[in-house]
């Protein structure tokens, strides 16, 4: 392949990537009334019908239904449950905006909980940098500081589902993935699919540090 059409298929996977991190979202609703409604018209949206359809779907008066969807009425739990049977979603859902928490963890330089994973060696120092329980991504992540000293031995290769990221801050070494060997020096990242058996199997310069970030789903 050349390398203009190799800087095309590269546009191209860049191009797919659709998410805008800078994108900003709706605050949260502080009135109930008026969160429901944006809940009940986003939905309706989603199904792509109309008020009258629903109104259709509901037994519900359009006029009603355009005085919940503005946050001008307090609907009782009846009608909200009449219309989350009409739309396909939880009762709880219309409330996401009202009552939601999005968690954050400061962790301080040195302060991260020091912890043994399966198949730690001596020598292996591995610092837990944060935690974050369920959460609305549906996506558990968990960082760590992984400290590989003098002392440090090989060891087993780990396997587990999941993403993972490694981000080398200091030292050099041989990391595997699958049957492959990578040389990472400061500042070079692997991502890859943890699934595989991996890990650090030739040390080349002592001490080496580097920031391992695991991600898998909730409910594995």
């Amino acid at each position: 392949m050349n390398r203009t059409a190799q800087n095309s298929t590269r546009k191209e996977k860049v191009a797919q990537l659709k998410q805008d991190p800078h994108r900003l979202r709706d605050e949260r609703e502080k009135v109930l009334e008026v969160a429901i409604g944006r809940e009940v018209r986003a939905y309706r949206r989603q199904l792509g019908i109309t008020v009258a359809d629903l109104a259709g779907l509901t037994g519900l008066s359009i006029g009603m239904l355009s005085k919940i969807e503005n946050g001008n009425t307090s609907p009782s739990l009846t009608t909200l449950q009449t219309l989350a049977n009409a739309l396909s979603v939880p009762l709880t859902s219309f409330f996401r905006r009202f009552e939601e928490h999005r968690g954050a963890m400061h962790t301080k330089a040195g302060q991260g909980v020091e912890i043994e994973r399966e198949g730690t060696r001596a020598g292996h120092q591995y610092n837990l940098l944060g935690h974050i329980g369920a959460n609305a991504s549906g996506v558990m992540v968990e960082p760590y500081l992984i400290t590989l000293s003098e002392e440090s031995d090989v060891f087993p290769t780990f396997q587990h589902g999941g993403i993972e990221t490694i981000y080398m801050l200091e030292g050099e070494l041989q990391y595997r993935h699958s049957d492959t060997l990578y040389h990472l020096k400061p500042g070079d990242t692997l991502f890859f699919d943890a699934d595989a058996p991996h890990g650090p199997e030739i040390l080349t310069k002592l001490p080496a540090r580097y920031l391992s970030i695991i991600a898998y789903p909730q409910n594995t």
